[in-house]
């Protein structure tokens, strides 16, 4: 129970199971789940997302290790997104396969393992984590969902120009990339968020994690994983796996070592983040498969995660 692994993913799992228990036991019904996702999704994130964003200072940044981690979570992401072609299905399943759950997992495993410094490239990674790939992946749906919507006809006479400017005003204008832009520019200032803020803002951000697993579990009652497991299977397979695999190479290959390559491979291997479980309730694409994802990504990462670690070794 006091292996690093163990100890940051018991939690995650037993959040689930509570909220498979609820689920199942009807604490929440069915239709009060779109509400759930939606107070989490544009209550809780965005005061997440500015507080965390809000006390990043880009000049402190140590750039190299971010940029090769970056590099290959978006071309691992375009890659998934290649076999599941441009569309929100394809833009929703290449988010599983690269967003990371850094911050519940990776925080206290990486503390555990490698220490105050791991913790430091961590957090380094984690101040731009949903800035990068979830802005992208919004970008990439708001496309997608002016394509839909042009072959379905209902966009037919507007511009090339117009419909890209569209897609980006729908990007930008969202709930999780303002409060991220909003949070980098204040951070820029100096400021402190003043305390009769801040706290609240830190209840709401807290909240964030725990509910959202709580809210994959309960979609998890009302939709087995059973029909889906071989789907998910490999959607976690291209999460634990081929990410983590993609970062050692890459690291390797630049002469990247030490505890900040470890950490970049560790975070690459963590298993799947909530955020894209909200991402399919919002834009009602892929729910099942992305829930059941998440659930085997985690089951899996007991042993993923422990082997990756097995072979990198601590700090």
């Amino acid at each position: 129970m006091n292996h690093p692994v163990v100890a940051a993913l018991l939690p995650v799992i037993l959040l689930i199971a509570i909220g498979w228990l609820a689920g199942r036991r009807r604490w929440i019904s069915p239709g009060s789940v779109k509400d759930l996702s939606g107070l989490v999704f544009m209550v809780l994130a965005p005061a997440l997302l500015f507080r965390t964003m809000a006390g990043v200072r880009l000049v402190s940044l140590d750039w190299r290790p971010l940029v090769t981690y970056f590099v290959v979570a978006l071309a691992v992401y375009a890659s998934v997104l290649a076999v599941c072609r441009f569309n929100r299905r394809g833009a929703v399943l290449a988010l599983a396969a690269t967003f990371s759950n850094t911050f519940m997992i990776g925080v206290p495993l990486v503390g555990l393992a490698y220490g105050e410094r791991g913790l430091v490239v961590l957090f380094t990674l984690i101040s731009l984590h949903a800035l990068v790939l979830l802005t992208v992946a919004t970008l990439v749906l708001e496309f997608a969902v002016v394509r839909e919507q042009a072959a379905m006809g209902r966009t037919s006479h507007r511009p090339v120009a117009a419909t890209v400017a569209l897609a980006v005003r729908n990007a930008v204008i969202h709930p999780v990339p303002l409060p991220i832009l909003a949070g980098i520019l204040f951070g820029q200032t100096g400021w402190t968020i003043p305390l009769v803020l801040d706290k609240p803002l830190q209840l709401l951000g807290n909240a964030f994690g725990p509910l959202a697993l709580v809210m994959v579990g309960v979609t998890l009652a009302f939709n087995p994983v059973g029909p889906q497991w071989k789907a998910a299977l490999a959607v976690a397979g291209a999460k634990n796996l081929l990410h983590p695999l993609a970062m050692a190479a890459a690291g390797w290959a630049l002469g990247l070592g030490g505890v900040e390559l470890a950490v970049m491979i560790v975070a690459a291997s963590l298993p799947i983040g909530a955020n894209v479980f909200l991402f399919s309730q919002r834009y009602e694409v892929a729910e099942e498969l992305v829930t059941a994802s998440v659930a085997v990504s985690t089951g899996l990462g007991l042993v993923s995660v422990s082997l990756v670690m097995l072979c990198l070794g601590t700090g």
